[in-house]
């Protein structure tokens, strides 16, 4: 496996305290809830993304006003790399559909699953950080386009991430049917 991957599973809480985050995830873990806990999942993942890459927006404004055209390239990369991202969980299919059938769902399956979950969610946490730090950098008038590639960077990962959270589900569904 990936060294991501093996990052999400290592970094999994054993509680389940970052279902409270989402709104109605609770149902998650009721197997006739599934699909449309991964729904609500994935709606609200990207719906406080599009939060953070509004946030995004405005500070790469600031840095364009105070005369960073020379980082326009830069920043309109890492803004379209945040976006493919965002429109990646926004559209995604719906899993779990073997779920539905009656046979007993792997309990490491579901925990690989539940930590990939909770990587979505740690995201949130780190793109708060990123662009906390970006803002830092344009205030301080330095290190701007470093902070401005690792939100860039960070928006590869978690849709890489998050393309790794499509595989889980497909290999759940496939092994149920």
């Amino acid at each position: 496996m990936t060294s991501l991957y093996e990052k999400i599973v290592s970094e999994h809480g054993s509680g389940r305290d970052w279902m409270d985050k989402v709104p109605g995830l609770r149902g998650y873990l009721d197997k006739s809830d599934r699909r449309t806990a991964d729904r609500m999942m994935r709606e609200h993942v990207a719906t406080e993304l599009t939060n953070r890459l509004n946030r995004y927006v405005g500070i790469e404004k600031q840095i364009l006003r105070d005369g960073g055209l020379a980082l326009m390239g830069i920043t309109r990369d890492a803004k379209t790399k945040f976006q493919i991202y965002i429109d990646r969980v926004k559209t995604a299919a719906p899993g779990y559909s073997g779920f539905f059938a009656a046979i007993k769902v792997d309990d490491a399956a579901m925990e690989r699953l539940y930590a990939f979950d909770e990587a979505q969610l740690r995201y949130l946490d780190q793109f708060d950080i990123a662009l906390t730090g970006l803002e830092e950098a344009v205030k301080a008038g330095e290190g701007v386009e470093d902070k401005v590639q690792a939100i860039y960077n960070l928006a590869q990962e978690a849709d890489e991430a998050f393309r790794l959270r499509e595989k889980v589900i497909t290999e759940i569904d496939s092994a149920l049917t």
